[in-house]
C-alpha cells in the first residue's frame, strides 16, 4: 500500500494541529485518501495547507477525529516495530518498582487510543482506536513479556470503540477466565473484577489520594460521597476518623465498599444513597462532618455539556460545604476534561460565597505522574483536586 497523504483545507478557524494538537478532524482534511477504508487503522502522513509536513498519524475516515499523530516527521512507520519500541519507551518512563499504575496512557505516550494499566501481574489494556485495535497481537504479545506478567486482560467494551467502527467485547490473552481477587493497594485489599468493573477495574489515577487525604482524617467525623470501592473512606477509616460515611448510587459499589472494609479489619458505614438526595434531605445539619470527599464521576465528557457540568459542581459543593463544621475540610475533584482548573476553581469560589463560608486554600491536588499530561495535548490532563478548609 502506498504511504497515504492528508491535506488540511484552509479554514476560517484555525486547526489546532497547526500548534501542536495531535487531533484533526474530519472537516478539516481537504484531501482525503482515495480509498479510504482500505487506509483505515493505517499510517498517513499530513501536510498543511502548503504542503509542510505536519507528521505521521492513524487514520480512520469512520471516525470523526480522522488523523491522530504518533509522530512529528512524516513517513514513520506504524508496525510492529514501531509499536513495540513506544510499548518500551512507554513502560521505561514509569517507576520500575510500581505494582500498581498506568503504564501507557494513549497519545500522551504517542500511542493514540492505548491505555495500560498494571495491577501487579495482570496487565488491563483498551484498544480504543482502530489504529490499536489492528496492532492488538503485537501489543498483547510485547506486554506478556514484561517481568512478572502473568495475564493481559482485553477491557474493549468502552462504548467508545464505536466512533471508530469497533465492536465491544472483554477477554483475556489467556483465553481463560480471571475470577476476581484480593490486590493490595497503597496498604489496602481490595478485592477487583478485572473484566467485570469499572473502567480497566480501578481508578488507579486517585490511589495516591486515597492516603493523602486519609492522613487528615484523624478524630474527623469523615463523609465519602460518590465512594465507588471506598478507597478514600478505607484509608479515612485507617488513620483514626472518629466515624466514616460511604455513599454511592450504585448498591454494586457499596456492598463492594462493605466487604472490603470487612477484610481489612476497619469501620466504615456504607449506604447507598444518591448524593444530591442526601444533601437536600440533611441540608439543616449544619457541622455534620469534619472532612468531606467530593470525588463524582465525569460531569461534562464533551463542551457541549459545560455549562450543566458546572452548574452541578456548583450544588454539589455548595451542599458540601453547608455540612462542614468549622476548620473542615472538603477534598473535592473534578474528572470532567473540559472543566479546566481556572474554570473549577471559580465554581468553588461561587460555592463558598453562596454558603458564606471563608474557604482556604489547602492544595491542589492532580492525576499522578504515570498518567502524564502533554502541554500539546490538553485532554490528557482530566483530574483536577482542592483540598479546601472552610471557617
Amino acid at each position: 500500500m502506498n504511504r497515504s497523504v492528508l491535506k488540511l483545507r484552509r479554514c476560517q478557524r484555525r486547526p489546532r494541529v497547526l500548534d501542536g494538537h495531535p487531533w484533526v478532524f474530519a472537516g478539516e482534511v481537504e484531501r482525503a485518501p482515495k480509498d479510504a477504508v482500505a487506509v483505515d487503522g493505517h499510517a498517513a502522513d499530513l501536510v498543511d495547507p502548503r504542503g509542510r509536513s505536519l507528521g505521521s498519524g492513524i487514520y480512520n475516515s469512520q471516525s470523526k477525529i480522522v488523523w491522530r499523530r504518533f509522530a512529528r516527521d512524516n513517513g514513520v512507520a506504524w508496525d510492529a516495530a514501531a509499536v513495540a519500541g513506544r510499548i518500551d519507551a512507554a513502560v521505561a518512563r514509569r517507576d520500575p518498582s510500581a505494582q500498581f499504575c498506568r503504564l501507557i496512557w494513549s497519545e500522551a505516550d504517542d500511542l493514540p487510543g492505548l491505555v495500560v494499566d498494571r495491577y501487579d501481574d495482570v496487565l488491563v489494556l483498551q484498544a480504543l482506536t482502530l489504529g490499536v485495535d489492528r496492532m492488538l497481537g503485537v501489543i498483547v504479545e510485547r506486554l506478556r513479556a514484561l517481568p512478572g506478567v502473568t495475564e493481559v486482560v482485553l477491557r474493549n467494551d468502552s462504548p467508545v470503540r464505536r466512533q471508530e467502527g469497533l465492536d465491544l467485547s472483554v477477554s483475556t490473552a489467556s483465553g481463560t477466565g480471571l475470577p476476581s481477587r484480593w490486590f493490595a493497594v497503597e496498604g489496602i485489599e481490595y478485592r477487583l473484577d478485572l473484566t467485570g468493573g469499572q473502567k480497566t477495574g480501578f481508578y488507579l489515577d486517585q490511589r495516591e489520594q486515597h492516603p493523602a487525604v486519609g492522613a487528615m482524617a484523624e478524630g474527623r467525623r469523615v463523609l465519602d460521597a460518590f465512594c465507588h470501592q471506598g478507597g478514600f473512606a478505607l484509608h479515612c477509616a485507617k488513620a483514626g476518623a472518629a466515624s466514616v460515611l460511604a455513599l454511592d448510587s450504585s448498591a454494586e459499589a457499596v456492598e463492594a465498599a462493605r466487604a472490603n472494609a470487612a477484610h481489612n479489619g476497619l469501620t466504615v458505614t456504607a449506604e447507598t444513597a444518591n448524593v444530591f438526595d442526601y444533601f437536600t434531605s440533611h441540608r439543616e445539619a449544619r457541622g455534620l462532618f469534619d472532612l468531606i470527599i467530593l470525588d463524582p464521576p465525569p460531569f461534562a465528557r464533551s463542551r457541549s455539556a459545560l455549562e450543566g457540568a458546572l452548574r452541578g459542581y456548583k450544588e454539589l459543593n455548595l451542599r458540601a460545604l453547608r455540612l462542614l463544621s468549622p476548620g473542615g475540610i472538603l477534598a473535592t475533584y473534578t474528572c470532567s476534561q473540559p472543566v479546566d482548573r481556572a474554570l473549577f476553581r471559580a465554581v468553588l469560589a461561587d460555592a463558598a460565597r453562596d454558603a458564606r463560608r471563608s474557604v482556604t486554600i489547602l492544595g491542589e491536588p492532580r492525576q499522578p505522574a504515570d498518567h502524564p499530561v502533554r502541554l500539546d495535548f490538553p485532554e490528557s490532563e482530566y483530574l483536577r483536586g482542592h483540598w479546601l478548609r472552610a471557617d
